[in-house]
């Protein structure tokens, strides 16, 4: 199959090639390279350089690769520069998911995944939290994802068209045979930081926030390995491709860990200590977010193969010390 992915040169969606790929499906890359990295392109998928909100562009390509499926990772994703810059998120996430959307309508293709967050839930009450849980987003970010989720349901609505939204919870790690893996200089993820100073190349980490109302007054998050998340698409895909359903699937573990408690456990994976400043909470934070994955495990068949924080810690850091 003929599958377009956006923002393929980025962490999770050039994981996601190389998986495709590897199932021997043909690959274009379209990606403006803002965020992402060419070198991180897997050798056999084609690259087109563009920008998300190019509908012309979009279409062209769609067209002339006769593009079957499309992935779509492209969008800005860094929650505090999105309080900062909203205008800019809602442009490239809104925007951008439009176009692709309409493109991808307009050449008919059979199956659209796209690249969703937990961060619409926004700060939910205590507990698993479900698809049906009320979206609330604290933050820009969030809300773009929100937006081109309704945009979706609305096209599905209307057209009939074929899609999975995907709500991610806190993606981490590496490629397990460290060929790939977050190349941000700028990330803010937590076990992406603690890697770095783990390795040297930062003096120290600050915790935002140690008076929430969780088991040691740190936020809790689900952590789910990419390597997981990236075998989730494609799961999705076939579930698409197979006749199912259009729609939006929680991809997370089930469990969560704070972050004092994912400190320790990449403190025990490296063998180093990483000092840390306590801050104030930062605005758009919640004290807990913990998916029920039980949807998409039902309708995909999706089993995670690394579900172990010292696993996620010790790939981010192997990855983080080799690059």
């Amino acid at each position: 199959m003929k599958i377009l992915v956006t923002g393929g040169a980025g962490y999770i969606g050039s994981i996601t090639v190389r998986r495709l790929l590897a199932k021997n499906h043909e690959v274009v890359v379209y990606d403006n390279l803002s965020t992402g990295h060419k070198v991180a392109i897997p050798e056999g998928a084609k690259f087109v350089f563009g920008d998300i909100r190019d509908g012309a562009l979009l279409g062209r390509v769609m067209k002339d690769e006769k593009i079957e499926a499309v992935i779509h990772f492209a969008a800005k994703l860094i929650v505090p520069e999105s309080l900062e810059q909203p205008l800019e998120y809602y442009d490239v996430n809104v925007m951008g998911g439009l176009r692709a959307i309409e493109a991808a309508k307009n050449q008919k293709v059979k199956a659209f995944i796209f690249s969703s967050t937990a961060a619409v839930y926004g700060n939910p009450p205590p507990g698993p939290v479900f698809e049906k849980t009320p979206i609330a987003p604290l933050n820009p970010y969030g809300a773009s994802k929100a937006m081109v989720e309704q945009i979706l349901l609305d096209f599905n609505q209307a057209h009939g068209f074929p899609f999975v939204a995907l709500r991610y919870f806190n993606v981490a790690g590496a490629a397990l045979d460290l060929l790939a893996g977050s190349r941000s200089e700028s990330a803010t993820h937590l076990i992406k930081v603690a890697a770095a100073v783990a390795c040297g190349k930062r003096a120290s980490m600050s915790i935002f926030g140690t008076d929430y109302p969780t088991k040691d007054g740190t936020g809790v998050r689900d952590y789910i390995h990419v390597e997981d998340l990236a075998e989730a698409h494609i799961q999705a895909l076939d579930y698409l491709l197979g006749g199912g359903s259009s729609e939006i699937m929680n991809c997370g573990y089930g469990h969560g860990f704070s972050v004092k408690e994912v400190l320790s456990a990449m403190e025990k994976v490296s063998g180093k200590k990483i000092p840390v400043k306590e801050e104030p909470r930062r605005g758009g934070d919640a004290a807990e977010i913990v998916a029920d994955p039980q949807r998409l495990k039902k309708l995909t068949g999706w089993k995670p193969a690394n579900d172990d924080l010292s696993v996620i810690c010790k790939s981010a850091y192997e990855w983080e010390k080799n690059l």
